[in-house]
């Protein structure tokens, strides 16, 4: 044991200098030699440490990616793509910072502003508990991401243990260097594009293995969440993951006004195309994180940073057709179909166009050579056209009914919409389909292409038609079998059990997306309560205006959406009325739970807590607080006896529950 500790230790030290400073200690015939020890010491012993290096690439394969609610929420940031861009934002953060000052006496610093590159890959939050590396996940939707932990534990530079032993979330960029990218194309049976899409595929692969053969790296800029707070500028965050071993950017300059900020933004737009991995641009940072918690975050963005874009490559290509597409909302856009051309390893054959006012105003036609321009892996813009006397060109018309169900379509403003909510298949489709989806009701199976198999061949032209589908239906479209059927229908019946935010956002109410949805239950608590809102009483509620609170006012008072969600009821939806976090006899206490219950789902558990106002972490640490222990609990029960911990057992759950948490 005690060789194999020092083992740990030294090879851990050697992986943070190889691959997090870039300065090997060993030649590789040492390491190896160290390695291979380890690994036959293991094998003798029977058993590895979770934080153990020979961990980091398992022969284990997924059958699926786990949902991973992370502590805090992972919000994006608001974009910026011109230095006047840039300067309206200081010019809002400093009026924000002025009108605070003059109100309180404890004054907030002048403002001053990190700079950080703008990596492009894909973005992974970090769990750490006691030290250890305990969870890994995706971004997902800010609030509920994807577990990812085997995969992100074949990135060599990111640490399994630290030295900080409180519970903690790290953000990064998982990314591909380019000249790993360029190494793997040589021997890769099909080469890889590009550097963004190969790491975000390879975290999202089921098979570490195939994670492991890419060769990512990781960068690291923010902690979300923290037990205690260790700094008190983005400058000192930075040096603390540092200090902890993150692999974290020597780029982070200091600036104090516009004029800095542009000039270091023009020098990096030069600088930036010899770096060994992708970036698309600069965030900019209040270095203050007390003047950060002051301006707080709007529904979507925190107030104080901004991403500046670098300006995109454009090309240009002949625009050949523009075909008219419907929404869930009724809303029918354009898009355009482009002659194929290559942009940073991509093909592109389409286009965005905003609605048939953007067409006019760029002056676009059919058979016209266009210039357009793509940012990272998004799809491109049209920025005009590119007169040519020589081309023939043929006019874009405007249509005047829908392209699917043929009636007749109402502008209002620049948009165009179908008005036929009842029978458009489109629409019907993009709101079946978002219904099912993930974060709503999560009925997994029930994707696009099924869907539309649903309304061609079983009539299926409702929400509630959904929970009348039956096994016979299923077994007569093409690829269902018996047990694909089973799993459909058994997913379509468990969504019945649903979070009332869930439901709320399955609903597809405009301009209400995921956190509003939360936000709403955490106001009104009851779906009744919501329905019968004033809009002045759903204005607030926090990042709510009067735009927003009229279309669920709106929504919530249609004859046919109320009857609708009577329906939904009747069918069996069930969801928690209350889904806040009561103060309670454990509020703030931390929670691990380890094994299985004849009682309870561990999910169902989970929740209980947490409605509570408890917090539930995924390992015993000396911060623990109870310890829930079930049938083969495993080596948590002992570390928790190890520490003293209080352990509540099977038996004596209903009575804790009943005591402390209700």
């Amino acid at each position: 044991m005690s060789r194999i500790d020092e083992l740990k230790k030294r090879i851990n030290e050697l992986n943070y200098h190889y691959y997090t400073l870039d300065e090997p200690l060993v030649s590789d015939a040492e390491y190896d030699a160290l390695y291979d020890e380890l690994v036959k010491l293991e094998e003798e012993r029977g058993y590895k440490d979770p934080d153990s290096p020979t961990t980091r690439v398992g022969a284990e394969i997924l059958s699926k990616f786990e949902k991973h609610d992370h502590i805090a929420p992972l919000m994006s940031l608001d974009k910026a793509q011109s230095i006047q861009e840039i300067e309206n934002w200081i010019i809002r953060t400093n009026k924000l910072i002025d009108e605070y000052n003059s109100n309180s006496d404890d004054k907030l610093p002048e403002p001053e502003y990190v700079l950080e590159y703008k990596f492009d890959g894909l973005t992974i939050n970090l769990t750490y508990d006691d030290g250890n590396l305990v969870n890994a996940a995706t971004r997902g939707n800010g609030i509920t991401g994807e577990e990812i932990l085997l995969q992100v534990k074949t990135i060599n530079s990111i640490p399994l243990s630290i030295e900080f032993k409180g519970l903690m979330e790290v953000q990064g960029e998982g990314v591909m260097p380019l000249s790993k990218l360029e190494e793997y194309n040589k021997t890769a049976d099909i080469a890889l594009k590009n550097a963004r899409n190969a790491a975000a595929g390879a975290l999202r692969n089921l098979d570490p293995a195939v994670t492991a053969s890419r060769n990512l790296d990781a960068y690291f800029y923010s902690i979300g969440y923290i037990d205690e707070s260790q700094f008190g500028t983005q400058e000192e965050m930075l040096e603390f993951l540092s200090e902890n071993r993150f692999k974290v950017s020597s780029f982070r300059p200091l600036m104090n006004n516009i004029e800095e900020i542009k000039n270091e933004i023009e020098t990096v737009g030069e600088t930036r195309k010899n770096l060994d991995v992708l970036t698309d641009g600069i965030v900019i940072k209040i270095n203050d994180l007390r003047t950060r918690e002051i301006l707080g975050h709007t529904n979507r963005a925190p107030r104080w940073a901004i991403a500046y874009k670098f300006e995109a490559e454009e090309f240009t290509t002949i625009l050949e057709e523009v075909i008219w597409n419907v929404g869930r909302t009724g809303k029918v856009t354009p898009s355009a179909i482009l002659d194929p051309v290559e942009i940073g390893g991509a093909t592109i054959r389409r286009a965005t166009l905003n609605n048939y006012d953007d067409i006019e105003r760029k002056q676009l036609r059919l058979g016209a050579r266009v210039l357009i321009r793509r940012s990272n892996d998004v799809i491109p813009e049209i920025l005009g056209i590119v007169p040519d006397p020589d081309v023939e060109t043929t006019e874009i018309e405007k249509p005047d009914h829908c392209p699917y169900c043929h009636s007749e379509l109402v502008q209002n403003g620049v948009h165009i919409f179908c008005p036929n909510s009842i029978s458009c298949r489109p629409q019907m489709i993009s709101r079946l389909t978002h219904f099912a989806s993930r974060d709503a009701m999560d009925i997994e199976g029930l994707s696009e292409k099924t869907v539309s198999k649903l309304l061609a061949e079983l009539g299926v032209k409702s929400l509630t038609d959904i929970y009348e589908v039956k096994k016979e239906d299923l077994l007569k479209l093409e690829g269902f079998k018996d047990k694909r059927a089973d799993n459909l229908l058994n997913a379509i019946e468990n969504s019945k059990d649903v979070k009332l935010s869930s439901f709320i956002y399955a609903l597809g109410i405009p301009n209400v997306g995921i956190k509003t949805a939360m936000d709403l239950v955490d106001r009104f608590e009851t779906l009744e309560n919501i329905k019968n809102a004033s809009e002045e009483e759903l204005t607030e509620v926090p990042d709510i205006g009067d735009i927003v609170a009229a279309s669920i006012h709106e929504f919530f008072h249609d004859e046919e959406i109320i009857s609708g969600l009577d329906d939904l009821i009747n069918h069996g939806i069930k969801f928690e009325e209350v889904d806040k976090k009561e103060d309670s006899a454990i509020k703030d206490k931390r929670f691990v739970i380890t094994g299985s219950f004849e009682n309870y789902k561990r999910k169902d558990l989970e929740e209980i807590l947490i409605s509570k106002g408890a917090k539930v972490s995924s390992s015993v640490s000396k911060n623990t607080d109870y310890l829930l222990v079930g049938k083969d609990p495993g080596s948590k029960l002992t570390k928790g006896e190890s520490l003293g911990v209080s352990i509540i057992r099977e038996s004596e759950l209903d009575d804790f529950i009943e005591n402390m948490v209700n």
